[in-house]
Parts: structure tokens; C-alpha cells; sequence
């Protein structure tokens, strides 16, 4: 037989194209059942957000990338956390135990007070509203409680940029303290009280001895609702612009955007902290589960409807 196909080259020749027919079938018929367990494989794997490669169902960090996936659970109350998460943002606490919340240094788990910074584990106190804290600002009032924390706020209000900002900040809340007119009406009543308060001065200032007495104008000018809400909202696009430009950006550490966060925010208006993690709207990053990420304050103004995820 095998003297048969070396002597005979057209046998040989249909031989040799009969075995790759039959190897090209048998791959055509593989290549659903590969094909299917690629998607198999995709369907149960985890993406990674990251770079998107597809990591194994139990994978916590990316084969590729070696950033964090998946989800862990909070030790506190179960809730699902991301592996990379310090804060529980379900039980509001603070997870992390070889992390120090007030300074970023790294703790064997053990110490009651962190080594750099001297912070006890249990979390700290407010003096002035007395919210225990696992910050270094109060989440209730904003007070430093560290004295890293009051360096930094001290550093910071004594740029430009700060005193510029909480400058408006000042001059928007006193316009919320005041009326516009809305009637000529308010303006003849306006007009009467001013007349009336000039008078009540002079009286007083004469029966003090004062000849000829200089009445200072009332601080708070009223002014027509459309010029009212000019100039307000002038100021407000101002601050917002500030408030953008000094965004946190991405850090390694979380405690560094907390700290910088909590020591740029203006006093006076009402702000929320948007997290670029979920851009969710917080009181403050103290309420975020990766400041790391970064993000900005927000002005909310009065009767506002949008929804702080802190105050759920």
C-alpha cells in the first residue's frame, strides 16, 4: 500500500488535499465551541474599569494593570466596598486599619495613637460641636482638629485666591440678608424708613453734643429684583470659577484630599463636595469612599433639590 502512494503522485496529491478538507471541517466545526467559551469567559469574568481587560470571577486586582476590581465587603456592617475604598459610605464609618485616617501614614494595625501624627484610633472630638471625628476636620462644622490641619488652613486663607473667594462668599450672604424690591410700593416704603433712620440718628447724635452730625449710609443698599439678581449672580460665577481652579485632583493618599478640601472651603454659603468617584454631591469628602479620585466643591444656594448623598 505504501509502495502504491509513493509510486502513484496524483494519489498522493488527493490523500494529502482529503486530510486538509477534513482538518479545515474539524476546525470550522471548533470554532463555535471557542468562540462560545470566549463569551463564556467574558460573561463571568470581571472587567476592569481601569484598562478593561476581562480578570478572573475572584479576582481583586487586574492581571494587566495591577489596579484594584471587584468588591470587598465592609467589616463594620457587610455592606459591598471597593477593594481600594477606606470609607464605608452604607454604615459611614472608617474601614481601613493599617491606613491613618487624620495623616495618610501606614500603621501595623496595633497602635492606639498613629506614630506620625500622633492621632488616637478611636477618632477625635469636635471642641466646639463635639462630633467624634476620624478626621482632621470635623464633618459637622468644619473645625481643624489636628495641628497639621490648622498649618494647612492657616497656609491656605493666606493665598489670593482664598480671600477673593471667601470675600464673595461675604458679600453673597449679606445679599441673601436683603430684600429686593418688588413693587414701587417697597421702594416708597424703603425711602421712608431711610428718611425716618437719618432722623433718629441726628436726634441721637445732637443730644450727644454733636453740632452738625455725618449719618453713614445703611450698609445694606436694597435694589430692584433684576439688578438684585445681576450682581448675585456675578458673584456666584466668580466663586464658582475659584472654586474650580482650586478642584483637588487625583492624590495617592485620601487623608490629602480630605485635609486640602476641608481647609479651601468657603464660610457662608452653602456648598456640597462632588466626588469624582461617583460624582455624587457629599457634605464633605468625609463622606466619600475614594477622595483620592478627587473632586470640587459646588455651590447649592437656598432651597436647592439637589440630593447630597450624605444627608439620605
Amino acid at each position: 500500500m505504501i509502495d502504491d502512494i509513493t509510486q502513484n503522485p496524483e494519489r498522493t496529491d488527493r490523500a494529502s488535499q482529503q486530510l486538509q478538507r477534513e482538518e479545515l471541517v474539524r476546525e470550522r466545526m471548533d470554532e463555535p465551541i471557542a468562540q462560545q467559551a470566549m463569551q463564556a469567559n467574558i460573561a463571568n469574568g470581571v472587567q476592569c474599569p481601569h484598562c478593561g481587560t476581562v480578570n478572573d470571577p475572584d479576582a481583586l486586582f487586574c492581571a494587566s494593570c495591577g489596579n484594584p476590581i471587584g468588591m470587598t465587603s465592609c467589616p463594620n456592617c457587610g455592606a459591598p466596598v471597593e477593594p481600594d475604598a477606606d470609607f464605608c459610605e452604607t454604615c459611614r464609618h472608617y474601614i481601613r486599619t493599617d491606613v491613618c485616617s487624620f495623616c495618610g501614614a501606614h500603621l501595623t494595625g496595633q497602635e492606639a495613637f498613629c506614630p506620625e501624627c500622633g492621632s488616637p484610633r478611636g477618632g477625635i472630638v469636635c471642641p466646639v460641636c463635639h462630633t467624634l471625628n476620624d478626621f482632621s476636620f470635623c464633618k459637622q462644622c468644619g473645625t481643624p482638629l489636628t495641628d497639621e490641619a490648622r498649618q494647612m488652613m492657616e497656609m491656605i486663607r493666606e493665598q489670593p485666591e482664598y480671600k477673593e473667594m471667601q470675600l464673595l462668599a461675604n458679600e453673597i450672604q449679606q445679599m441673601e440678608m436683603t430684600l429686593p424690591y418688588n413693587s414701587e410700593r417697597d421702594i416708597l416704603l424703603d425711602q421712608k424708613n431711610i428718611k425716618l433712620r437719618e432722623r433718629v440718628l441726628k436726634l441721637l447724635a445732637e443730644d450727644r453734643g454733636i453740632a452738625n452730625p455725618v449719618i453713614p449710609e445703611p450698609r445694606n443698599k436694597r435694589m430692584s429684583k433684576e439688578e438684585y439678581n445681576a450682581k448675585k449672580q456675578e458673584r456666584l460665577d466668580k466663586l464658582t470659577a475659584i472654586l474650580e481652579k482650586m478642584a483637588q485632583t487625583p492624590q495617592p493618599k485620601p487623608a490629602q484630599v480630605r485635609n486640602y478640601a476641608m481647609a479651601c472651603k468657603p464660610q457662608g454659603v452653602r456648598l456640597a463636595w462632588e466626588c469624582n468617584f461617583k460624582h455624587a454631591l457629599h457634605s464633605s469628602p468625609c463622606g466619600c469612599a475614594k477622595p483620592q479620585m478627587g473632586g470640587k466643591w459646588i455651590i447649592l444656594g437656598k432651597n436647592t433639590r439637589k440630593e447630597i448623598k450624605d444627608d439620605n
